[in-house]
């Protein structure tokens, strides 16, 4: 559990949930602008004169397009390709990169980093002294310009200084995830709570799911290729930088087609919440793959991320008891380069 979330006045719950007396927060997310702890989010930070380099051979990002204005999606993965953990990266200063990901999954990350380290200049630390703060809607960028004297970024990229970032991610409403010390909290919080409403941090998860972003988590480590999980068409693998582990699988997969499994987005017709892993199952009760993540919507029934198999499948399908209908996702599944990301 995170000592600042109590700055914020949130409840702490299990399955690093926190959540307000804010009654109706999907509704309100979609006509206001509201803020919530990120308190399913963690930090990692790399620093020293060879942290480029470690990097770059452990990531599928090009460590050269995180220039301090791009902040790229990244994963790192196991010889077989499969995914330890996602990532976004960001350039704090030339020789310190910083890693946003899922809580669960910072500890494993930084153990398994720590054998290539040893090799380098280069240290790993989990920031627990830092805070991430979510704002939604439309007054975000303004709101966020006023009181850390940035200008808010366009979407996979960053703003800011050594002290407070501030990062822009795609939805259906502007999202900016605020990095910053865990002891200004307080009074950012207060201060943004005069223009925003809090909320549970479920809505910047639904949002997530609106974006057809997945951040796994550490029941979920080790298993997708991250084109499972779409990640190339997020921009998130570097097809143009030399090895990192896992590459050749990654590369493979690609270049022959040989992914099975892809991301989707659906929704259930009612409200009960699956448990991540439960299967999604067709008409003759064949599984065809599992939940990753699921929230309530403005409408109270469940939004999903789910890993599910690419052939037609035979309608009608269902999870945990509930029909389920898939959803268009908001961008293509197919390859989206990084640098042409960079570029844009």
């Amino acid at each position: 559990m995170k000592d600042w979330i109590a700055a914020t006045g949130g409840r702490q719950e299990a399955g690093h949930r926190v959540t307000f007396e804010t009654p109706a927060a999907p509704r309100v997310a979609l006509d206001t602008t509201v803020m919530t702890p990120l308190a399913h989010l963690g930090v990692l930070d790399v620093e020293g004169a060879d942290a480029e380099r470690f990097l770059q051979g452990q990531t599928s990002a090009q460590l050269s397009l995180a220039d301090g204005g791009f902040a790229p999606l990244t994963c790192f993965c196991t010889p077989k390709g499969r995914v330890l953990a996602n990532a976004q990266l960001m350039r704090i200063a030339p020789a310190h990169f910083r890693l946003i990901m899922h809580a669960s999954l910072v500890p494993s990350l930084a153990e398994h980093l720590a054998k290539f380290a040893a090799f380098y200049k280069a240290e790993l630390r989990v920031r627990d002294d830092l805070a991430l703060l979510g704002l939604i809607g439309r007054e975000a960028p303004a709101l966020a310009e006023v009181r850390f004297d940035a200008a808010a970024p366009r979407p996979w990229h960053q703003a800011g200084d050594e002290a407070v970032q501030l990062l822009a991610h795609p939805g259906p409403r502007p999202r900016l995830l605020v990095c910053l010390p865990a002891e200004r909290v307080e009074e950012d919080w207060q201060r943004l709570k005069e223009h925003a409403t809090p909320v549970d941090n479920a809505v910047w998860r639904l949002q997530d799911i609106q974006a057809g972003l997945a951040w796994l988590n550490a029941e979920q480590r080790d298993t997708y290729l991250p084109q499972m999980i779409n990640w190339e068409a997020l921009g998130g693998i570097s097809f143009k930088k030399g090895c990192y582990t896992g590459q050749e699988v990654v590369a493979r997969a690609h270049f022959r087609g040989q992914v099975k499994k892809r991301l989707v987005r659906a929704q259930l017709d009612g409200g009960l919440l699956p448990e991540p892993g439960s299967a999604i199952e067709d008409a003759n009760d064949k599984r065809l793959g599992e939940v990753l993540g699921a929230e309530l919507d403005a409408y109270g029934e469940a939004e999903v991320l789910a890993v599910m198999s690419t052939k037609e499948p035979a309608l009608p399908l269902r999870c945990a008891g509930q029909k389920l209908k898939l959803l268009k996702l908001p961008y293509a599944v197919e390859r989206l380069d990084p640098e042409a990301l960079a570029a844009r």
